[in-house]
C-alpha cells in the first residue's frame, strides 16, 4: 500500500506550492515513492478523527501502515531516511544535511512567517509600518547570512539533499515580498530547486487539486 498524506481541499495559497503538504509531496517525488492524498476541508481538520493524527488540527500528516506522523519537517526527514537520494550515505555529510533541514525550519522560516502574520493580521494596527520594517530587516539578516554561505555553489552542502528541499520551500514563501531578488544567488538557488523534475511533478499535483476544487 502507498503512504497517505493529507492536504487542503481548497488551499489558501491558491495552489502556488506554498502549503506545507508541498514539501512532503516533493520529498516523495524525489524518492520515487507513490502516495495517496486525503483532502480535508478546514472544518474537517478540526474534527477528532484528524486531531488523532495531528494534535494541532493542521496539515500535512503522513500515514504508512502503523506509522502516523505530523509536522512537515519530521515527515520529510522520515522519507529521506527511508529512501535513497535525499540524504548523503556518508555519516558526516548526512548529519550536516540534517542540520540544514533544522536551519531551514528553525532559523530561516520564523521571520518569514512573522512577515505573513504582519501583512495578513496586523495591517490595521497603528504600528503596522514600523513592525513590517523590523520584520523585513530580520529576514534580510538571515538571507544575507545564507547568501554568504551559499556563494556560487549549487546547493548548501555538496549535492542536493533534504536540507535544500526544505530551504527552497521556505524561501519560496518570501519571494512575493520581493526580498529574495535582493540576493541573486539565493534567487538562482530557488530556481534550481523549482527546475527539478520531482518539484515540477509535486507542484502540478498540488495545483491540480486547487484547480479542480475551485472549478478553474
Amino acid at each position: 500500500m502507498n503512504p497517505t498524506i493529507t492536504a487542503f481541499e481548497l488551499s489558501p495559497d491558491r495552489g502556488r506550492g506554498l502549503a506545507r503538504d508541498m514539501r512532503v509531496r516533493w520529498a516523495l517525488e524525489e524518492a520515487g515513492q507513490r502516495y495517496d492524498v486525503r483532502l480535508l476541508s478546514f472544518s474537517a481538520m478540526k474534527e477528532p478523527a484528524h486531531r488523532a493524527r495531528h494534535p494541532f488540527g493542521q496539515i500535512p500528516t503522513y500515514e504508512d501502515g502503523d506509522l502516523a506522523l505530523f509536522e512537515s519537517g519530521a515527515i520529510v526527514l522520515h522519507i529521506a531516511e527511508s529512501h535513497a537520494g535525499l540524504l548523503p550515505p556518508d555519516p558526516v555529510a548526512r548529519a550536516r544535511a540534517i542540520s540544514w533541514m533544522f536551519a531551514a525550519l528553525n532559523t530561516v522560516e520564523p521571520p518569514i512567517l512573522d512577515l505573513q502574520t504582519v501583512l495578513f493580521l496586523e495591517r490595521d494596527k497603528s504600528w503596522f509600518e514600523e513592525r513590517r520594517a523590523m520584520v523585513k530587516d530580520a529576514i534580510r539578516r538571515r538571507l544575507a547570512e545564507l547568501s554568504g554561505h551559499l556563494r556560487d555553489a549549487d546547493w548548501l552542502d555538496g549535492g542536493f539533499s533534504a536540507g535544500d528541499l526544505l530551504m527552497v520551500s521556505v524561501l519560496l514563501r518570501v519571494r512575493a515580498a520581493g526580498i529574495l531578488d535582493e540576493y541573486p544567488n539565493l534567487a538562482a538557488y530557488v530556481a534550481r530547486g523549482e527546475a527539478r523534475p520531482a518539484y515540477q511533478r509535486a507542484f502540478a499535483a498540488q495545483l491540480a487539486v486547487f484547480t479542480a476544487a475551485s472549478g478553474g
